[in-house]
């Protein structure tokens, strides 16, 4: 069941029939403009009396619309400010490995990436310590966006061992992530998460369309395959948007 037909299920209104109609009618049409990305996070919803007058309705009916859409997650409303589009919370699960379109998708949005810059090169001091290598050797350096609907949801810096995946160096990786790519193709055997925050500089500020040292979550990772080191990938995340969760039991023994 989609979030409008969610909202949907949820009932009439007092006022009889008309109003019912007219209520589905403000939910489906700020939802949709909401999940198309028409009205990005932070957009400013009509006021009341605005949508009391565009839909020709009483207030009761636009005020239940909007309740229900706050309650849907879909916007926040503020006491004498209005009612603003929220930014859609992404959960991930701290000790999985897992696609960014899985979680974008699950939020009923639409997914893209674009790539941002790819740079084939001998490894530096500092990317011999972010991949562990014992070696200077090849690595490809991968800047990208991953994208909810039209608003930037995570950066990705990653770094790719070509001794241990030649066959990355021949790819463009313009429209489709490292990660997805590399799952499918290299059996990993070990991980490491590393999880810290961050105020976001210049650069990712600009790159994620947010305010320069507003709050991020950082995500770092390293994958090897039989002992081999195979990638390091950093995910910034805007720390409105997204939430960790790990599940676990304890300990035996």
């Amino acid at each position: 069941m989609n979030i409008i037909e969610t909202l949907d299920a949820n009932g009439g209104d007092a006022e009889g029939s008309e109003a019912v109609s007219l209520h589905q009618r403000i939910l489906s049409d700020i939802s949709e403009k909401i999940l198309s990305g028409a009205w990005a996070p932070g957009h400013r919803i009509p006021f009341e009396h605005e949508l009391t007058a565009e839909y020709k309705c009483s207030r009761m009916t636009v005020n239940k619309a909007l309740s229900q859409l706050a309650k849907a997650g879909l916007i926040e409303r503020r006491r004498r400010s209005g009612s603003f589009v929220r930014r859609p919370q992404s959960q991930a699960a701290v000790l999985e490995i897992h696609d960014i379109r899985i979680e974008v998708e699950a939020l009923g949005l639409a997914y893209h990436y674009e790539r941002l810059e790819r740079l084939k090169r001998r490894s530096s001091a500092e990317d011999r310590m972010l991949l562990e290598l014992a070696a200077s050797g090849p690595v490809l350096a991968l800047e990208g966006l991953h994208f909810a609907g039209q608003r930037p949801f995570a950066h990705e810096q990653r770094l790719i061992n070509l001794a241990a995946v030649a066959e990355a160096g021949e790819e463009e990786f313009l429209d489709i992530a490292a990660g997805p790519w590399l799952i499918g193709r290299v059996p990993w055997s070990e991980a490491e998460h590393r999880i810290r925050a961050i105020a976001a500089d210049d650069h990712i500020a600009d790159a994620l369309d947010i305010e320069a040292g507003a709050p991020c979550l950082v995500v770092e990772r390293r994958t090897w395959s039989a002992e081999h080191p195979v990638t390091h990938v950093r995910f910034i995340y805007p720390a409105e948007s997204h939430t960790l969760v790990a599940r676990f039991t304890p300990s035996q023994g």
